[in-house]
């Protein structure tokens, strides 16, 4: 809304080029644009003097002042003309006629600063400069003192007429009555080389003049009549007697230049461009000149008052290259020409040049007797225009016209076209002639440049009334500027009965719009009205019939809330609803109230002989207005809400009879909903305001950080009322407040108390009771860490924060928390964090989040992020109060035994609330933090299920995690788990080698086989799941271990060798996870011709195939022959024995894997392949072997199945087959004897010699036909194993038997 208010349209949007003369001259008085206020009478005193008269009486008025004067021939006279029995002041210590006075600004640091003003007074020989001093009270200058300055200068041959000061320079200037020449009076502290302390120069006439001599004749020389100053443009406007206008250039510091030159019969030529024929323009002459100041109007700059009373626009503007606003201006043109209003009495007729300026409109003056015969007029901005006018000689009386722009027809807004100039006015019967007039209120300006500087209806309840003040031969009278309020109270209070005032209520509305009838509806109910009473002072209208109609007006006129165009495309939603003109009434009320403070800072810094000094920057009394109108408006909306659309409730919904009705009640409801909190808060906001500066504020900005005392000095009223940064701040001074008053020992309680009650919003009932925690803090510290009391009061300043933890600031969390590590009070600092932590996030969002946080399409500024960053800020002050403990239970000194020591409890109580929190974020922060410390020990020591989903969690990605989950259960006896763990681990994709994953097996392995007790459900179910966790267990370490042979031959492999690149990666490969079997067999083992690894893998992968099996023994026994060759082993077959017997052992002689009957049978054939068992051997192929019967050893040692030995060697007899046959079937009986002997050694041990009977009788028959085959021959080692044969044979038929 102050944004539209500032939108009002600038003066050149409706005086532009062309004419204009449409009024609204009301007979209602209640309409009238002004009022008389009150009537003064002229002193008796100055009848007195008046009476000494022997040469001239002149009068004026400084209504700035509130003082009139009176020149009695060398005397001037001031006096309060508002005190009912003023005190004359006057200056009589000179001889000479007076002719002019004028009260000016003096030039800066001439004068003290108590010197407001110099009165320079004009005789007929000198001027003087008189400092004025003025004594002033809440209701303005009630007194002044005049004192001698010694600055005069001679004036002789010179009539002053007029004189003129700029205010913002300090220059005075004057006028010659006899010529148009242009004087300055020249003033300084004290005289110099080339200049006294007073002087005058004449800027037009640099030459002395000769006076007119008798002889040459006379002419009748042009005098100036008035001069004007525009210190907007640093110009002054001299009028002089002949109707010339002319201009001047003030540069810095002391010259003048005449810069424009308008005759009057130039004036006369511009208006005949504008209009061909007008009476009221014939024979022209200007009666006055009112300057337009720049921030006024951009190019109109000055208006001339015609003695018929049309005013003449003048802008003046700078041509050129290189001109700029403080350029001189070298062009004036006329503008636009305002006609006085018509009187009826002429016909009207087109004399423009051009078409009439609004069509329809009212006809215009051209012709109007209106206003002639004016004899002074004056305009005063936004352009309130006063008009003298004389209506004949004899008269002693003069009339007065005044006007004024109609702000409803210019502001409103609903065309494209230009704003129609109308004004409304009225005439005022005057007793006497004007001597002088004056502003006696501030000069108006809403804005400080063209756009919104004209808009009345702004300020309404912002600035003082504009009053002007008139002084005539009999006395003094004031008149006021009415505001739309004033006319409205009065249209009520005065208005023609109900009918008549519902009528003019309907023309309001009609010319001003709905939104501002509604806003100045609810101005009157709030009692802003006002009149002038019968004692003739400004009242407030507070007449119950008045505020009762204008609560019906608010009410009935407030239109409704309706769908924007975008809800026919969007569909109907309360975005796309615009709200009623009632909502923009208040609206605007409210903006209108507080326009003057909403961009002003708060504070005011003050530089003094002692310091800077921090004020109010708006005036309290100014604060407390404007309060006092916002809770007016609180309690009117309160007590109206019932009846107010959008405020009535729930119950208002019962009304709609269809959705868009239903949603356009809900956008009122929000939009209503949310000014009255604004309300609201702007009351609460001034009494912070209030509050602030009953305090010594330099001592409260001391206690806020640099960052917050900068922000406190920019913060302004829109920021504290409406944003939240504003807001805060406020709330840091609040607790700033209440903390000085703890530091001064003040009861804490009283003081947030009365903060609450007026202000709650900054002070809410949390923060009363987090001060009262920090005061019984404070009186903690004050009775030492140790006290019982102290801790009384430590305990119940933790439950006071406690009860408010989530309205605790994290800078109030700090400052506590490190109180309580300065009281030792660890436990408590620990409850609160962890308290203040779950408060913040009441959703636990940071746990989802910190569950969500590493997958890949989770957004990284999630909300949730947030929440997680708050707790672990209280987090982080956790880990500084476990610190602190340990730091102290490190640092005390000896205990003896058996006492447990202050510090020590208290570390225990600490630790008690850490690892007895159920906060699952906090824990995992804890570990985090353990983990990053090397205190991952503490872990083990911690029994509680977060630990163990903490070290689940993160163990699939750290392996120092994932070991010390494990370690975890089987500290607290889970073996299962422990073995799950391990073999999870040696399964993972983490960075270990493969012979850490085959302790991390056989370590699983281990805690599997640990026996579980018990006969419980829970016990049968481990036991199952302990049978299937071995069973996997045993099949990956098996795995592990093929692939670790594989390692281990491709190390020393000759063939890799040739390709280091390849080598690398290869074992890189091996040396990490654990492979499947069938890429080890066909990638390595089968690639690489690792044939004892080929037949581990057919054991871990079950492979039966009796073909593969037989081909990869046969390979592997050629490769093992081969390779002790190339080793030069002096009996290959001890390589052989070994790996075979290795292989045995490795696949637990499983029978697919290693057939008893086949490996046998391969050994012999490569025995009698290789070797001979004869010294006497020439075969030099052969290599000797004094041990027969190696092969059977090999078995026997694996313990394979005797009956599987015999078997074989009994098929091997009677198949007669190569290798076998001929003469080493010799070799294969003594192997038959030899496995028989071998059988029965052992077997005796077990006690069922041959394993029974019928093993028994199997092998005598088959000893039997091996001793009747005559095989063995007649030497001695031959007849030797015969004997042996008939040995076993004896032993075997025993057993038979």
């Amino acid at each position: 809304m102050l944004d539209r208010d500032n939108r009002y349209p600038p003066l050149e949007a409706y005086v532009g080029q062309g004419v204009s003369g449409e009024y609204e001259l009301p007979t209602n008085p209640a309409w009238a644009p002004f009022q008389k206020l009150r009537t003064y009478r002229l002193p008796e005193a100055v009848f007195e003097q008046v009476d000494h008269t022997q040469m001239s009486t002149k009068m004026g008025l400084f209504a700035e002042i509130n003082h009139a004067w009176v020149v009695v021939d060398n005397q001037v006279y001031l006096w309060d003309y508002t005190h009912p029995n003023p005190e004359l002041v006057g200056f009589e210590e000179q001889p000479s006629n007076i002719t002019c006075v004028k009260l000016v600004k003096p030039r800066a640091k001439v004068f003290v600063d108590t010197i407001e003003y110099l009165l320079v007074v004009a005789t007929v020989t000198d001027i003087f400069l008189i400092a004025v001093e003025c004594q002033r009270g809440p209701e303005g200058v009630h007194g002044i003192t005049l004192y001698r300055t010694g600055l005069s200068t001679s004036v002789r041959r010179i009539t002053v007429t007029t004189i003129e000061g700029s205010a913002k320079t300090g220059r005075i200037f004057f006028g010659d009555g006899s010529t148009e020449d242009v004087y300055e009076l020249n003033y300084q502290q004290e005289d110099r080389w080339f200049s006294s302390k007073c002087s005058k120069t004449n800027h037009v006439s640099k030459a002395v003049g000769l006076p007119a001599l008798p002889f040459y004749g006379t002419t009748q020389q042009a005098g100036i009549a008035q001069m004007v100053v525009d210190d907007t443009r640093s110009l002054l406007y001299t009028l002089s007697t002949n109707s010339t206008v002319k201009v001047y250039h003030m540069r810095a510091p002391a010259t003048l230049e005449c810069v424009i030159t308008r005759t009057v019969s130039n004036l006369q030529t511009m208006c005949s461009h504008i209009v061909r024929q007008s009476e009221v323009l014939n024979k022209m002459e200007i009666v006055a000149l009112s300057p337009i100041a720049s921030t006024e109007a951009d190019h109109l700059s000055l208006m001339a008052t015609t003695s018929t009373g049309c005013r003449l626009y003048l802008s003046t503007t700078s041509g050129g290259w290189n001109s700029d606003s403080t350029s001189a201006p070298n062009s004036m043109q006329l503008r636009h020409i305002r006609f006085p209003p018509d009187d009826g009495q002429t016909p009207q007729q087109s004399n423009s040049t051009q078409l009439q300026p609004y069509q329809g409109g009212a006809p215009l003056g051209f012709n109007s007797k209106f206003l002639k015969e004016t004899k002074y007029g004056n305009r005063f901005a936004p352009g309130s225009f006063f008009s003298f006018v004389l209506k004949s000689e004899n008269e002693r009386n003069q009339t007065l016209f005044i006007s004024a722009p109609h702000s409803g027809l210019l502001g409103q807004r609903e065309s494209s076209e230009p704003p129609r100039y109308t004004e409304t006015g009225l005439t005022l019967e005057l007793v006497g002639r004007i001597q002088d007039m004056g502003q006696v209120s501030e000069p108006f300006s809403a804005r400080s440049e063209p756009l919104g500087f004209g808009n009345e209806l702004a300020t309404q309840f912002d600035k003082p009334l504009n009053e002007y003040a008139i002084i005539t031969s009999f006395g003094i009278e004031t008149v006021r500027r009415k505001r739309l309020v004033d006319i409205f109270a009065a249209l009520v209070k005065y208005g023609g009965g109900q009918e008549g005032t519902e009528a003019d209520i309907r023309k309001l509305a009609k010319q001003y719009g709905l939104a501002e009838t509604a806003a100045t509806a609810l101005a009157v109910a709030c009692n802003q009205g006002s009149d002038v009473g019968p004692d003739s002072r400004i009242a407030r209208i507070t007449d119950p019939e008045v505020t009762e109609f204008a609560r019906k007006v608010f009410i009935e006129f407030g239109g409704k809330a309706h769908l924007t165009e975008s809800a026919t495309v969007e569909g109907p939603s309360v975005e796309n609803v615009r709200a009623s003109p009632r909502h923009d009434g208040i609206a605007m009320y409210v903006a209108r109230l507080v326009r003057s403070i909403w961009h002003a800072p708060v504070i005011r810094e003050d530089v003094t002989p002692t310091g800077p000094l921090l004020a109010s920057a708006v005036k309290v009394s100014k604060l407390q207005d404007i309060q006092r109108a916002l809770m007016d408006l609180q309690k009117f909306l309160d007590d109206n809400k019932s009846f107010i659309e959008g405020l009535a409730g729930p119950e208002a919904l019962g009304r709609v009879s269809s959705r868009q009705e239903e949603v356009e009640l809900q956008g009122e409801h929000r939009a209503l909903t949310s000014l009255v909190t604004l309300v609201n808060d702007m009351v609460e906001g001034i009494s912070f305001v209030l509050v602030l500066f009953e305090e010594r504020l330099e001592d409260i900005m001391a206690l806020l950080d640099p960052n917050s005392q900068a922000m406190v000095r920019r913060m302004t009223f829109q920021a504290l009322f409406s944003v939240k940064e504003g807001r805060d701040l406020a709330k840091e001074l609040v607790k700033a407040i209440v903390n000085r008053n703890i530091t001064k020992g003040s009861n804490v309680e009283t003081v947030a108390e009365a903060l609450r009650r007026k202000c709650g919003s900054f002070c809410s009932a949390d923060d009363v009771m987090i001060f009262r925690g920090q005061e019984a803090a404070k009186k903690a510290a004050d009775m030492g860490a140790n006290a019982e009391r102290g801790r009384i009061l430590l305990n119940d300043s933790l439950g006071l924060f406690e009860q408010v933890a989530k309205s605790l600031t994290f800078d109030n969390l700090a400052s506590t928390v490190n109180q309580y590590i300065q009281l030792e009070f660890y436990a408590g600092a620990i409850r609160l964090l962890l308290k203040v932590a779950q408060e913040w996030d009441r959703g636990n969002k940071a746990l989802s989040w910190i569950r969500d946080r590493d997958d890949p399409s989770t957004d990284p500024n999630d909300v949730r992020r947030d929440f997680y960053e708050k707790r672990t800020a209280c987090y982080d002050l956790v880990l500084r109060v476990i610190e602190a403990v340990d730091q102290a239970y490190n640092s005390q000194g000896p205990v003896p035994d058996g006492v447990v020591s202050q510090v020590t409890r208290r570390k225990f109580e600490a630790y008690e609330q850490i690892n007895n929190s159920d906060d699952e974020v906090f824990q995992n922060y804890l570990y985090d933090w353990y983990m990053q410390k090397g205190w991952a020990e503490r872990l083990l020591e911690i029994n509680s299920p977060f630990v163990i989903e903490y070290l689940r969690q993160s163990s699939e990605k750290d392996v120092a995690h994932a070991d010390l989950l494990w370690r975890y259960y089987a500290h607290y006896n889970d073996y299962l788990s422990a073995a799950e763990t391990q073999y999870q681990l040696a399964k993972s994709s983490l960075d270990l080698p493969l012979e850490k994953r085959i302790e991390y097996l056989s370590f699983a392995k281990a805690n599997a086989s640990t026996r579980m007790t018990g006969f419980s459900e829970t016990g049968v179910r481990n036991r199952q799941s302990r049978q299937e966790l071995l069973r996997n267990i045993a099949d990956h370490l098996d795995i592990a271990n093929i692939q670790d042979d594989i390692l281990g031959k491709l190390k020393n492999d000759e063939r890799l060798a040739r390709d280091p690149a390849r080598k690398e990666q290869v074992l890189g490969l091996l040396n990490g996870q654990i492979q499947p079997l069938d890429e080890l067999y066909h990638n390595y083992a089968d690639q690489a011709g690792y044939y004892d690894v080929c037949l581990l893998i057919y054991h871990a992968a079950d492979h039966r195939n009796i073909p593969d099996i037989r081909n990869t023994w046969s390979n592997l026994v050629e490769q093992v022959h081969k390779q002790a060759l190339a080793d030069r082993a002096a009996q290959p077959w001890e390589s052989l024995a070994l790996k075979v017997e290795e292989i045995g052992r490795r696949v637990n002689m499983n029978e697919n894997v290693f057939p008893v009957n086949i490996v046998l049978q391969l050994l012999l054939q490569y025995d009698l392949e290789y070797y001979t068992h004869d010294a006497n051997s020439n075969s030099r192929d052969l290599i000797l072997n004094s041990n027969i019967t190696w092969p059977i050893d090999i078995l026997v040692r694996l313990n394979a199945p005797f009956e599987y030995l015999v078997a074989t060697f009994e098929a091997l007899w009677y198949a007669q087959e190569a290798p076998f046959a001929g003469r080493n079937k010799k070799l294969l009986m003594k192997w038959s004897i030899y496995t028989v002997e071998q059988w029965g050694i052992i077997s005796r041990r077990s006690g069922a010699l041959f394993g029974g009977t019928e093993n028994a009788i199997g092998l005598a028959e088959y000893l039997r036909v091996v001793l009747g085959s005559e095989t063995l021959g007649r030497d001695a080692d031959d007849q030797q194993w015969l004997q042996r044969a008939r040995d076993v044979r004896d032993l075997v038929e025993e057993a038979a038997r």
